[in-house]
């Protein structure tokens, strides 16, 4: 297949002066250079849409969207000194004790993942992360002094990620970041192994879904959809009333004579009621509804212009047949005490934000527009892949 490709060039300055040694790069992808003496850089790239990537340590990195069909003459940057909120903080010694070190191995789990290809996904560079913690608010906060550099042995990759900014509040966890790849050196044997490890990280994946959407053609590529609605569960109390029932036995702490069965005492207090309160708390908070099943493409995507736009309501509910779940996605339940037999791979897609819209890569043009649940959610940065992977070669 012949795919036409044009020649980027482009010059990067700082105070009217070039700028020798900062990345260019196609985020996402394994085409990036670095600028030479003048400031210059050359980049070949296939026909699409792209964020072009320039970064220097110490100054603000800068995001260009880069349509190749409207590309005509040689892109000039202008570098500003980094003076964004994490400056006083990054400016700091960071301190590696104990507590930046649990801190580390939270972040890896949130960030690499857990699964069997983030087995052997290392942090080259670990010492350029720091970490800000509220125990308040259970929230932990991650910044990079440089990018960070990450070695894949399960994929064949060296990665290297330019952290915006992560964040982990209770169980949810949302980063964002630009991704640079280039292949590791291997003999044939490696290389096959690279090639197999690469397509298990795609099938099932969320952009192995939003191409079979855009190619309609889900059921062949082993996708089943269903549609759910989630509501406040109105057998759990409420926020207010169970901060009411916590604020109501901390001022009467003799918990002795309170029952904590569920029997309802014969002369029915206060005290009864909050504790009848804060038995409820361990039920979920929300109920999700199964409306209807194995949706088509077009009840969920659309196409506009260059863009594919998401039109579904509610939530959706995503078993991927191809590949069964892995044993450590079961022993993530703390509850479960025997694991149940694996089956298939499913997720829940939950929308935060009214449009969302993915390119013909597969790729969303607002990363933190959807939230995910279920196996998408164990499958982490470690299962990411180029852009311009294909799975067929």
């Amino acid at each position: 297949m012949i795919v036409a490709q044009k020649l980027v060039k482009g010059s990067v300055y700082f105070d009217s002066k070039p700028l020798e040694g900062a990345s260019v790069y196609l985020n996402n992808t394994m085409l990036g250079t670095t600028t030479n003496e003048k400031g210059e850089f050359t980049i070949t790239v296939n026909k699409g849409n792209y964020e072009l990537i320039v970064s220097y340590l110490g100054f603000e990195t800068m995001v260009y969207n880069l349509n190749i069909a409207e590309y005509k003459n040689p892109l000039r940057f202008n570098m500003q000194e980094s003076r964004n909120q994490l400056d006083e903080i990054v400016v700091k010694k960071i301190v590696y004790d104990d507590e930046w070190k649990y801190n580390l191995e939270v972040f890896k789990k949130e960030f690499l993942g857990a699964s069997e290809l983030a087995k052997d996904c290392k942090i080259l560079n670990k010492e350029v992360l720091g970490f800000n913690f509220d125990a308040k608010k259970n929230k932990l906060e991650a910044f990079a002094r440089k990018p960070i550099e990450i070695k894949h042995n399960k994929l064949g990759y060296l990665i290297k990620f330019d952290l915006i900014s992560f964040e982990r509040s209770g169980n949810q966890v949302s980063y964002l970041g630009y991704t640079r790849y280039a292949p590791l050196k291997g003999g044939k044997r490696k290389q096959r192994r690279w090639k197999k490890n690469r397509l298990t990280a795609y099938k099932g994946s969320p952009v192995h879904f939003f191409k079979s959407l855009m190619n309609k053609n889900l059921v062949k590529e082993g996708f089943v959809v269903n549609q759910f609605r989630r509501e406040l569960n109105p057998d759990r109390p409420s926020e207010e009333e169970i901060k009411n029932a916590r604020e109501l036995l901390k001022l009467n702490n003799n918990f002795s004579v309170i029952d904590l069965s569920n029997k309802k005492p014969k002369n029915y207090t206060a005290l009864d009621s909050a504790m009848a309160v804060l038995r409820k708390v361990r039920l979920p908070k929300y109920k999700d509804y199964l409306y209807k099943s194995q949706l088509k493409e077009k009840e969920i995507v659309t196409a506009q212009k260059n863009l594919f736009k998401l039109v579904f309501k509610d939530n959706l509910l995503v078993v991927y047949k191809g590949e069964k779940e892995e044993v450590g996605y079961l022993k993530m339940n703390p509850f479960s005490k025997k694991l149940r037999e694996p089956t298939f791979q499913t997720s829940n897609m939950i929308p935060l934000v009214k449009d969302i819209y993915f390119d013909k890569n597969g790729s969303l043009t607002n990363p933190l527009a959807l939230f995910y649940e279920g196996y998408w959610s164990y499958e982490k940065f470690s299962h990411s892949l180029p852009l311009d992977y294909k799975p067929e070669e």
